[in-house]
């Protein structure tokens, strides 16, 4: 039996993935690597450290599987941004992640310039430093890069795709180009008009792609071997959408990562711009693309890491949810996670953390709590600012990510939501996803009902009865979040 293999490219670590044809995991490999902080607000990854992890999982994974590779599928951190050159293959410079804020004061001056509906209309996005394009206009204006033929930009994926393939193939698919500011979701294709605001010159851009087909072949200088075809691509989230069999319209997910990424796949036509949210694609599979309504929560997973890394309240972030149950309630504590701003549906890039409610009584597992029900509430946020504009209420969230173990998170979710809340028993589903969309370019799987057969349930969480109770917190919750917003003026 064939397998396809997903290399998962993250924030904080690269997991290498092998499925079955029945959609089962049978063998996973994970490795962190080092954030880089050079200035308050800056994130950079070495782009050479990630291609290096992903050498060393693909080599574990190799080493314990005995079925062929049919095709190998890559998910990854979508915004950020590698410049390398085509000559010698390494990068020029480190990466600047989705997360970096250096280019908040540019992002402000496009926002008094007026360039707001343009590049709203134009890509789906907000101006935000989030995005990719005020990143490449940095590392060229600030010459950490030289503009010549020999220049490459890509986001993580076409990096990966580059050295997959011995450096015969400069693409990216249609999921990752769509969260550049460089994209026209309308025409699909990179924007001119947008290119040149940016300074960025096209012939430095990848070639666009589906998010299913093949895209290339592997060289003899990886860890896969030679000729595995490159067969799906698609950023984080839209591949967390695709393997959570989110294939109908008004099917949502949440992702609980480092941050958390509500989609809603709401079908073949892009929608207008939607107040507080994104548009995005969420996937082509060769016939055309389907789009998706997005909302991006910066801080979620990442606030479990501070309490443990710069608080020391915890000392593994397993201990978490034990923690947080310990305590009856939070005693009217509330945690607004604004560590690199708030992303939806706020979009304020000047907001920052906020711990209100400290009392005398005030101790570890009452913090730990805060931090949980944050998640929650950030997530209806997003939600509600989904149903409101898009005229599609959900009727179920389906759950990923490394906190979605939490089952005190997610019965707390489905309070917040009046939902039910499903968590799949494969819960990798962002590796899944990548794997799936490679799987189904090579014929491993026919269709999309085929690959929604294989979503199976582990649990789900059903709303109690006291929806007065939780409207009556998120209502603080609001309140706090009113008191971090606009607070680095």
């Amino acid at each position: 039996m064939a397998v396809v293999v997903s290399i998962d490219a993250g924030t904080t670590g690269v997991r290498s993935f092998a499925l079955n044809e029945n959609g089962e995991q049978v063998a996973l490999s994970y490795k962190e690597f080092r954030q880089h902080y050079p200035r308050p607000g800056w994130v950079e990854h070495d782009a050479a450290e990630i291609w290096g992890s992903v050498q060393s999982t693909l080599a574990e994974l190799m080493s314990v599987l005995n079925e062929p590779v049919a095709a190998v599928g890559i998910t990854n951190q979508r915004e950020t941004i590698v410049a390398w050159s085509r000559i010698s293959n390494e990068p020029l410079c480190n990466a600047i992640v989705w997360q970096d804020l250096r280019t908040s004061d540019r992002c402000d001056q496009l926002l008094d310039a007026g360039k707001s509906d343009q590049i709203r209309k134009t890509t789906g996005l907000v101006i935000n430093p989030y995005f990719s394009g005020t990143k490449i206009e940095w590392l060229i204006k600030n010459h950490s890069v030289e503009v010549s033929p020999d220049l490459a930009f890509g986001t993580i994926d076409s990096w990966l795709i580059w050295k997959l393939s011995g450096g015969s193939t400069h693409a990216t698919d249609v999921t990752n180009a769509s969260r550049t500011l460089l994209y026209d979701i309308n025409q699909a294709c990179w924007s001119q008009e947008l290119c040149e605001l940016f300074g960025v010159p096209a012939s430095s851009l990848p070639e666009i792609r589906p998010s299913s087909g093949r895209l290339a072949m592997t060289a003899d200088t990886t860890a896969l071997g030679a000729g595995v075809p490159i067969s799906g691509v698609a950023g984080d989230q839209q591949s967390a959408l695709f393997g959570q069999a989110c294939l109908e319209p008004g099917m949502t997910k949440n992702t609980y990562g480092t941050g958390s990424f509500v989609l809603m796949n709401v079908g073949t036509t892009c929608p207008d711009p939607v107040e507080g949210l994104l548009t995005t694609v969420a996937w082509d599979l060769g016939a055309g693309p389907v789009f998706a309504l997005e909302g991006s929560v910066f801080v979620t997973g990442a606030a479990i890491q501070w309490l443990r890394d710069g608080l020391g309240v915890i000392g593994d972030a397993s201990e978490i949810s034990h923690l947080a149950q310990s305590a009856v309630t939070t005693g009217g504590v509330f945690f607004v996670p604004a560590f690199a701003g708030l992303g939806s549906p706020w979009w304020d890039p000047r907001a920052r953390g906020t711990i209100i409610g400290i009392t005398g009584g005030t101790g570890r597992a009452e913090l730990a709590l805060a931090v949980v029900e944050a998640m929650a509430f950030q997530t209806r946020d997003v939600v509600e600012a989904m149903t409101q504009a898009g005229g599609m209420p959900i009727s179920e969230m389906r759950v990923d990510g490394g906190a979605a173990v939490m089952d005190l998170l997610l019965q707390i979710q489905a309070d917040q939501l009046g939902v039910p809340v499903a968590r799949p028993i494969i819960t990798e589903t962002t590796a899944r996803g990548a794997a799936m969309l490679a799987g189904l370019a090579e014929g491993i799987w026919t269709d999309t009902q085929e690959i929604s057969a294989t979503w199976r349930l582990d649990q789900a969480f059903e709303p109690r009865d006291n929806r007065s109770e939780s409207d009556a917190v998120h209502q603080d919750w609001l309140r706090a979040v009113a008191r971090s917003r606009n607070w680095a003026i």
